[in-house]
């Protein structure tokens, strides 16, 4: 029996063995708390401030202290929307978001409205990519945050974040930036691109799940979304995950030094995926032909449906995505597919590919093939 093929690295990326290896140091038989100051204690805060140290580095932060670290990235999203727009609502009461965020930008800013905040969402093209035109309209001097991803996990479009932080800082607000699936994929620099807060995700980069991260540039006011210690700056109390901490920050180290080839390796085995599929009848390229992420492809198809793609692949031996991880559990169509103008019947029938460190060119006519057949198969039983 062939190997299985594992797509899906948006929603789950396997942790590196060498990443495991070093963060094994802090799970057999340590037990140092980063709020004392005994010699466990002090291992444990120098452990944590190297990860602080590392994925600053991997954002291009200048000041390590403005990392807090948190338990994933729907939390840093929360601390981010939420915390900012709470603290400082005697400026206004304006939250704005681009139609394509994900589940967890879009529904803090849709809960704020509870509270009295009036949410904007700003249309994108067909790609994805978000109308700046629109942007500065709805950004005004009331509006206290703006929300605008680096790049889609269902369509890949990466969006220009420094054309959006100068709108944004020319009307005197904060701009956040979730880059949960670009960190590692694409050099970012939260100075250079104008970045106030930066949400980021440990497993991405190859660490273990429920670790994550918030850029908060120094000056930009947030507030706690929970209560308890002190720790983080106050923005994330409770003690610290020192083993999670460490294996995200030794995967951002190895993803800064490794981006440039590793980018370059997925980039050419993408374009082969992209091209084979594409030549499926009625298969559609989804998000921006050029502006997207290096390791990442999506279709649509027509008169199919994703989850019967996602199961007839996986007969295959191939694991493989229909929309967000975080959405596709519902039946209901995707607000990303939808927000570049798909029909309902056009959006239920996504498949998207995402590539990791284990994905080789060798395995592509094999998902190619898979895929063809999946799709015919699929329309000779299909009552739409």
């Amino acid at each position: 029996m062939a190997e299985r093929i594992y797509l899906d690295h948006a929603a789950a990326t396997p942790v590196r063995p060498e990443v495991l290896r070093f963060g094994m140091r802090f799970l057999d038989g340590f037990a140092g708390n980063p709020s004392t100051i005994y010699r466990e204690g002090l291992e444990a805060q120098a452990a944590v401030a190297r990860a602080r140290e590392q994925v600053a580095a991997l954002v291009g932060a200048s000041d390590p202290g403005a990392i807090v670290f948190t338990s994933g990235a729907t939390e840093s999203n929360n601390i981010a929307i939420r915390g900012t727009a709470l603290r400082n609502k005697r400026s206004g009461k304006g939250v704005v978001a681009s139609a394509v965020e994900h589940i967890s930008v879009l529904n803090p800013a849709k809960d704020l409205q509870k509270s009295g905040f009036a949410f904007t969402q700003i249309p994108v093209d067909r790609y994805g990519t978000i109308d700046l035109d629109a942007l500065g309209t709805a950004v005004t001097p009331e509006t206290v945050v703006t929300s605008v991803q680096y790049a889609n996990d269902e369509i890949g479009t990466v969006q220009p974040i420094r054309e959006v932080a100068e709108i944004v800082h020319d009307r005197g607000g904060v701009l956040h930036v979730d880059a949960t699936d670009a960190a590692g994929r694409m050099p970012i620099d939260v100075e250079r691109d104008g970045v106030d807060l930066l949400t980021l995700s440990g497993n991405p980069l190859g660490g273990p799940q429920g670790t994550g991260a918030l850029y908060v540039r120094p000056g930009v006011r947030v507030q706690p979304v929970l209560v308890g210690g002190g720790q983080e700056r106050g923005l994330r109390p409770g003690t610290e995950d020192v083993f999670g901490i460490a294996c995200m920050g030794e995967a951002a180290r190895l993803a800064a030094a490794e981006m440039p080839g590793e980018n370059e390796r997925l980039r050419a085995i993408r374009d082969a995926l992209i091209a084979g599929i594409s030549e499926v009848e009625d298969a559609f390229l989804t998000g921006h032909p050029t502006e997207r992420l290096p390791h990442h492809a999506s279709f649509r198809f027509s008169r199919i449906e994703g989850e019967s793609i996602q199961l007839a692949m996986n007969a295959f031996g191939i694991a493989i995505a229909t929309g967000s991880a975080c959405t596709s559990r519902t039946l209901e169509a995707s607000h990303v597919l939808l927000a570049i103008g798909l029909a309902h019947a056009e959006a239920h029938g996504s498949m998207v590919a995402t590539l990791g460190r284990s994905n080789s060119m060798e395995e592509v006519p094999r998902i190619v093939e898979a895929a063809r057949e999946t799709v015919k198969r699929l329309r000779a039983i299909t009552p739409l």
